[in-house]
C-alpha cells in the first residue's frame, strides 16, 4: 500500500510546477520571425490545360527547329531525285546554278492570323517597344523644353543685371545720381501686386554698352576705360559678354 502510494507521488510531477504553468511548450521558440506562407497561385482545370498545351507546343517548335539545321539526308527519296536531277550538294538550283542554294526559310506561326499576319505575341512585344520608345522620345522634348525655358530665363536675368551695371556706370561718367529700384521678394509664393512698367530688354543693354563705348571709350565685359577707339577696337575682344 505504502509502496503503491510513493509509485504515484514521484509520478504525479504538478507538485513540482509553479501554478499557471501545468503545460509545458511542446516546441521551442525561435528567434527566427516568422515568415508568411505566401499564397500560391491555384490555376483551375482550364488553365492548366491551356498551359501544358502551350509547354507542349514549345517543346515541338524546339525539336522541329533542331532539325531543320541538320542537311537532309542522301537516304531521304527527295535528295535522290534532286541527285538524278543534276544536283550536286552545296550547289545552287537552277540549269546555271542562279537559283536558291539554301532552302526557304521556316516561321512557326501557332496563332489563327491569316499569311502576313503578324503573330499575337509578336505583334503585341512590338507595339510595347514602339511605346517605349514613344515614351522615351516624349520625355527627351520635354527635358530640352524645360532646358531652354530655364536657359532663357537665366538669359534675361543677365541681360537685367548687366543693363544696371551698364546704367551705373554711365550715370557715373555722366556725373548724374543713379536711381536704384529695389525689387526683393519677400515670400516666393506671394503673388506681386504691382505690374512692372517696361521690361530690359537686349536692345536697351546694347544701345548702353554701345554708348559706354562711343562716348568714354568704356568697356563693361572688360572693366576698364580706354583711351582711345583705337585702342578700345585693338584690345577688346568684342561688345557683348559672350564674346569676353
Amino acid at each position: 500500500m505504502a509502496e503503491n502510494e510513493e509509485d504515484d507521488y514521484m509520478g504525479d510531477l504538478s507538485h513540482f510546477l509553479p501554478p499557471g504553468a501545468s503545460s509545458l511548450p511542446s516546441k521551442r521558440a525561435s528567434n527566427k520571425p516568422e515568415v508568411p506562407n505566401k499564397k500560391r497561385k491555384v490555376f483551375n482545370w482550364h488553365e492548366r490545360k491551356k498551359l501544358k498545351r502551350e509547354q507542349k507546343q514549345i517543346e515541338e517548335d524546339q525539336k522541329t527547329l533542331v532539325n531543320l539545321e541538320s542537311a537532309i539526308p542522301e537516304s531521304n527519296i527527295g535528295f535522290k531525285m534532286l541527285k538524278q536531277m543534276g544536283y550536286t550538294p552545296g550547289s545552287a538550283l537552277g540549269k546555271e546554278g542562279s537559283g536558291r542554294s539554301e532552302p526557304v526559310g521556316l516561321e512557326i506561326r501557332r496563332g489563327r492570323a491569316g499569311i502576313g499576319k503578324e503573330d499575337d505575341k509578336v505583334e503585341k512585344m512590338r507595339k510595347e517597344m514602339e511605346k517605349a520608345k514613344r515614351d522615351r522620345r516624349t520625355e527627351e522634348e520635354l527635358m530640352e523644353t524645360f532646358g531652354s525655358h530655364l536657359k532663357e530665363r537665366w538669359k534675361d536675368k543677365r541681360i537685367v543685371s548687366n543693363f544696371h551695371k551698364a546704367d551705373a556706370v554711365l550715370a557715373q561718367l555722366e556725373n548724374r545720381e543713379v536711381v536704384t529700384e529695389k525689387k526683393e521678394e519677400e515670400d516666393v509664393g506671394k503673388d506681386e501686386e504691382e505690374e512692372e512698367e517696361e521690361p530690359i530688354t537686349e536692345e536697351d543693354l546694347l544701345n548702353t554698352l554701345m554708348k559706354l563705348r562711343d562716348a568714354y571709350h568704356y568697356c563693361l565685359f572688360c572693366g576698364c576705360q580706354y583711351e582711345s577707339t583705337e585702342a578700345l577696337q585693338s584690345n577688346c575682344p568684342g561688345i557683348t559678354e559672350d564674346d569676353h
